[in-house]
């Protein structure tokens, strides 16, 4: 019972947060107050306050009430979740608008992410991401040609491409994920309407199917006013390597 109403209290103020009653930098009611309008102890109370604390909508000081917090959109990266699943999950709506969908000839950087001979055929993706209407990730795709020509047919701005893919037999069995800064470009910056050069949060993606073999190699640049990205891992990569590790040409 204890836990159904900590969920309770937490989605309500999660809510409440999202639909700007609460804005950021005000308090949220206090732990007594909380506890008078849902009539419970303080137990439930300040489990909820835990859980939007960890997704990083509130923060806590002793001896003060939980503040909001300028929302920054929380994605674990060490986990594989769609877009639109993590968007609801999060409270916001979902959107997508996507400016190409094309069959190209592989280039050797992109023949060798995806582990096929330079000239193979891949399928790439240009499209845009938003959470609420607000632009916020675009996504650089690239697919085997077997895995891509799925997408061909489909309403891409209607559905999450990678369970389509799982759909079709292209479950993500194994991920990995390479995390970094870069300065926005001319194409970022006119898709997320954010200054050229401006800082983007930029997460490479190679995707495997069950048997081990190749089928995305991907790039999405994040808005970094609007999402953040954690880590909750043990440290090790999928071949044992440190995910710590010097850049090149650094002593």
């Amino acid at each position: 019972m204890a836990d159904v109403m900590y969920k309770q209290i937490a989605d309500d103020l999660r809510a409440r947060i999202v639909n700007g009653e609460f804005s950021p930098g005000e308090d949220v009611p206090t732990e007594a107050e909380l506890a008078e309008r849902w009539q419970t102890s303080r137990g439930p109370i300040r489990n909820a306050l835990a859980e939007l604390r960890h997704e990083g909508l509130i923060e806590t000081t002793r001896g003060r009430p939980a503040r909001v917090l300028d929302r920054k959109a929380q994605q674990a990266v060490d986990v594989s979740i769609p877009f639109t699943r993590w968007a609801r999950e999060i409270g916001a709506a979902p959107g997508a608008v996507t400016h190409e969908l094309s069959l190209r000839r592989a280039d050797a950087e992109r023949a060798a992410l995806l582990e096929i001979a330079e000239g193979d055929p891949i399928v790439q993706v240009l499209r845009l991401r938003l959470l609420g209407g607000i632009p916020t990730m675009l996504e650089r795709l690239c697919y085997t040609e077997a895995a891509g020509r799925v997408l061909f047919g489909v309403d891409l701005d209607a559905v999450s491409i990678t369970e389509v893919l799982e759909a079709h037999g292209f479950g993500s069995h194994d991920v990995d994920h390479e995390i970094d800064a870069v300065a926005a470009d001319e194409l970022d910056a006119r898709h997320l309407a954010i200054a050229e050069g401006s800082p983007v949060l930029r997460l490479h993606r190679v995707s495997r199917d069950g048997e081990g073999r190749t089928f995305e190699a991907s790039e999405d640049r994040y808005r970094s006013d609007i999402v953040r990205f954690t880590v909750s891992a043990s440290g090790r990569s999928r071949t044992g390597e440190h995910y710590v590790r010097a850049l090149r040409g650094s002593s």
